[in-house]
């Protein structure tokens, strides 16, 4: 007969009940430790739900577990079968010491299975995941329903975790307790072997610390015949013993003559358990277990900041003349502080036990240590600061809880408070703010005023120009100095006029081209090439601010361009940019190390604290950099609410389109002919053969003139791309609208535009090699209504341009990453704008193009945290992988 198994939670856990029984309705056998009886059931009958009344029999957690372990063995009912693969997890839990003292909601007293790390979690929800019905047939009170899964897996690891400690001589889990004493204070260890597997006799063992004056609960190690553990019990202990005991040395005394069952610590050993024996008892598979009644709560944490606060200091002087701040050692017992005369008294203890407040505590090496030397050498104010808003610090290779005081702690409330300083909108701005813009304002005028900068990352069209523009008008009251803005040399236009509509009578000069004027007041525009070219003189100026516009430009830090930037000073330096995060995060240290130098460590450092976890899925790191980043890096989008409610609806559409047989043909080919050489290849070539495939794919979908750089030929008829582009053409241009035609290839830019004149529809393009008076021609016309087609490089012309006359945006071939696509859509779709905006992505189907395009619906929110590396990541897939990835597809669904 095959029992299923239900689990019946209790309070306390230890008092919850396993429930066998026959779906068919007979009576389970009923072994001397089961409890005959009945319980009630929903099961399927006549093709619905019904509560039924069944013999059971209950049996508790600990009694169950080697019937639930020997049905690993056998054809189980799929419920019982469960809940032994439960068992197995709770088993494992308490053998790595997985169990915390808690009380539950009735006041009892009892043992919890936790904490539980990210694989537990993972594990317990794929189980929770496959728990059949029959595994929690029995409904909720007056209802139908059953219970939650994953709530009823998580009470039956708390019910063997409540009972395992308690009964170590149940079997299969340890022999009876025996009673010994010792003198008051003492600490002893006993040793307890745990059955892992009853088939085969594996065990594990556990060592358990008992106060002497308390060890009447000790487990016996070699009590009679080490009952539950087989023929070879003793053999199979005394070499687990003296596994344990190559770990640990002093576990060697219990195999002396005669086996005794209990072992007294000296300070030494004791000391040494709790630090480097207890990791590699640990590697053995041997858990230590330290008594509740021995508080281990005594903690440390690092305080930083001023000691005493002057009269009269402000925050904002932390970062005067590189000044340092204290680090001391503040130890809590319960959370409570220590004082003075407590931490003296644990400074001068030599032994590992001390008693504190009226109770034994267990004094760690490290923690008396860290009484011993409570000062610590000071650290640099930004250091100080990062520690306090990310609340921990390294020390030694570990990572500990950080408190702020003095003028640190109220710096750190002050910015880490979400709403900005009130200000005022300066008098000298011609247009007025929005709420959101002079709230962005506050927050920029807080940040430099404190010498901190940040990092204004408002989505494309939200106004951070203008933002800017307050921001320098408002701190020239306060005679900071000049402004030196640096942006792409697309943008210079678009920064004077801006400025000369937005403030009029503030002097704007640009520093570019045979024209390099600095001025002590006011603005002056470069660009990155000509900052590049001409930092020493820049260096040597005195800037109020300095700005960064479209800063993912110095998102390598390593390239020439942001070295250059990063040896210019300026009372304080804003970053503006609509993408901080475009492919990885070490682009967002790139730039926020810019704005406030030190904050987030050294690259490497970075690297391997927050990006490498991040990248690699923690899922708690994430928030932990938030907290760390969110008072330096303002972001909005259009879609929150109260942002821009005037801005017209964006609807986005996929094209899908076929290939022409003379696209499928030379695609077909491509594939087949790199494939081999790639599958050939090894190291950089590989990798550089993969890049040439995918470009190759992509021109070709694009166009076959693309890929075999044809000029001047007719393309009609010969790409599917093209032929669905003159069909979106006729019909915008019908309904007399305006568009943008976006592509990453200028070469598919001039055959787009040399196809569309032969057709009688002029098109304009503006590309990266557009001098800057005619892109700011081109701009102006389009705008005026003059060009109703543009075609536009995605690279040179995806940022900073105005564009809003568009109602249509067209990507002709696609970006790899969702927010490069985004800030070019945005041109058109922007403050400004008053009509709604239709995107068209058109996507060749079944290539390559449509699986990436499936792979960017599914992580297009992976701007806003970790993006892969784009196309290059694709040179690390396997050979198989890659051939899947580039195949030519039919049926492209």
């Amino acid at each position: 007969m095959r029992c299923a198994a239900v689990f019946e939670p209790a309070d306390p856990p230890r008092d919850g009940r396993l429930a066998f029984w026959d779906p068919h309705g007979a009576r389970p056998p009923a072994p001397h430790h089961g409890e005959p009886g009945e319980i009630t059931v929903a099961v399927p009958r006549d093709g619905s739900i019904t509560r039924v009344t069944v013999p059971a029999l209950r049996m508790p957690p600990g009694a169950a577990l080697p019937i639930l372990l020997r049905a690993r063995h056998t054809t189980a009912h799929p419920a019982t079968a469960f809940w032994a693969a439960a068992a197995l997890a709770a088993l494992d839990l308490v053998a790595r010491g997985r169990i915390r003292p808690l009380t539950s909601t009735d006041g009892h007293g009892v043992w919890h299975a936790g904490p539980l790390d990210a694989a537990d979690l993972e594990h317990l929800a794929a189980l929770a995941a496959a728990l059949p019905p029959e595994a929690r047939a029995t409904p909720l009170p007056g209802t139908l329903d059953l219970p939650d899964p994953a709530g009823l897996v998580r009470a039956f690891l708390d019910a063997v975790a409540d009972e395992m400690p308690r009964a170590p001589g149940r079997p299969p889990l340890g022999p009876p307790p025996a009673a010994t004493r010792t003198e008051e204070g003492a600490l002893r260890i006993s040793l307890r072997a745990e059955l892992i597997d009853p088939a085969t006799g594996d065990l594990r063992l556990v060592v358990q610390v008992h106060r002497g004056a308390e060890i009447a609960d000790a487990a016996t190690l070699w009590a009679g015949d080490v009952h539950g553990f087989g023929p070879r019990a003793r053999l199979e202990v005394t070499l687990a013993v003296r596994r344990a005991a190559r770990a640990w040395p002093p576990l060697e005394r219990l195999l002396r003559r005669p086996l005794p069952d209990t072992l007294s610590l000296t300070d030494e050993e004791t000391s040494a358990l709790l630090g480097d024996a207890a990791r590699r008892l640990g590697a053995e598979g041997v858990q230590v277990h330290w008594p509740r009644e021995l508080a281990r709560n005594l903690t440390s944490m690092a305080v930083l900041g001023d000691r005493e606060t002057l009269p009269g200091a402000h925050d904002s002087g932390l970062f005067d003349d590189d000044r340092l701040l204290s680090f001391d050692w503040r130890l809590t017992l319960g959370g409570e502080p220590l004082t003075g005369a407590e931490m003296d008294l644990l400074a001068g203890a030599h032994r590992p036990v001390v008693r504190l407040r009226d109770q034994w505590v267990l004094l760690d090496p490290e923690l008396a240590h860290r009484a011993r030397e409570r000062t610590q050498k000071p650290i640099t104010a930004i250091d100080a600061l990062g520690a306090a808003l990310a609340g921990t610090i390294e020390v030694d290779g570990t990572r500990v809880e950080v408190a702020a005081r003095g003028r640190l702690a109220a710096l750190r409330e002050r910015i880490a408070e979400p709403a900005a300083d009130p200000v005022r909108q300066p008098a000298e701005l011609t247009a007025p703010l929005r709420d959101y813009q002079l709230r962005g304002l506050g927050w920029l005028a807080r940040m430099t005023s404190l010498g901190l900068g940040g990092c204004l990352a408002d989505q494309m069209g939200l106004g951070k120009t203008i933002t800017l523009i307050a921001l320098h008008l408002h701190r020239r009251a306060a005679a900071y100095g000049p402004t030196l803005v640096v942006c792409p040399t697309s943008l210079l236009g678009n920064w004077q006029r801006e400025i000369e509509r937005f403030a009029p009578g503030t002097p704007v000069r640009r520093f570019h081209g045979g024209h390099r004027e600095l001025t002590d007041e006011g603005f002056v525009l470069t660009t990155y090439a000509t900052m590049r070219l001409d930092a020493a003189r820049l260096a040597a100026h005195r800037w109020g601010l300095l700005v960064a516009d479209e800063a993912q430009h110095v998102k390598n830090p390593a390239s020439g361009t942001a070295r250059a930037l990063r040896t210019i000073p300026a009372a304080a330096r804003v970053a503006l940019t609509g993408t901080p995060v475009e492919n990885n995060l070490s682009e967002l240290w790139a730039v926020l190390d810019w704005t406030t130098p030190g904050l987030l460590g050294t690259r490497t450092a970075f690297a391997a604290r927050w990006a490498e976890p991040i990248e690699a899925g923690d899922t708690a790191t994430p928030e932990r950099l938030s907290r760390l980043i969110r008072p330096f890096l303002l972001r909005r989008l259009k879609s929150d609410p109260g942002i821009a409610p005037e801005l017209p609806p964006k609807t986005e559409t996929d094209r899908p389109v076929s290939l022409t047989r003379e696209q499928a043909g030379l695609y077909e080919a491509a594939v087949r002919q790199t494939m081999t050489r790639i599958r050939a290849g090894t190291g950089m070539a590989r990798r550089g053969l993969v890049m040439k495939l995918i470009t190759a794919l992509k021109q070709i979908c694009n166009h076959p003139a693309h890929y075999l750089k044809e000029t001047g030929s007719l393309l009609a008829g010969r790409s599917g791309k093209l032929d669905l582009l003159d069909e979106l053409l006729d019909t915008i241009r019908t309904e007399d609208g305006t568009v943008l035609i976006f592509t990453q290839y200028v070469a598919m830019a001039r055959l787009i535009e040399g196809h569309l004149t032969h057709r009688g529809l002029p098109a304009t393009l503006l590309h990266g090699g557009t001098p800057v008076p005619r892109r700011e021609e081109i701009v102006r016309r389009f705008q005026d209504g003059d060009i109703p087609v543009l075609l536009l490089s995605l690279r040179a012309a995806g940022t900073g341009l105005n564009l809003t006359r568009a109602d249509h945006v067209i990507h002709y071939d696609r970006w790899w990453n969702p927010a490069v696509e985004d800030q070019a859509t945005d041109r058109a779709h922007r403050i400004g704008q008053t009509r709604a905006v239709q995107v068209h992505r058109l996507i060749a189907e079944g290539t390559i193009e449509d699986r990436i395009a499936g792979m960017l619906r599914r992580k297009r929110d992976l701007a806003e945290t970790v993006l892969g590396s784009g196309e290059a990541a694709l040179s690390e897939l396997s050979d198989d992988e890659l051939a899947d990835l580039v195949a030519l597809r039919e049926d492209p669904r």
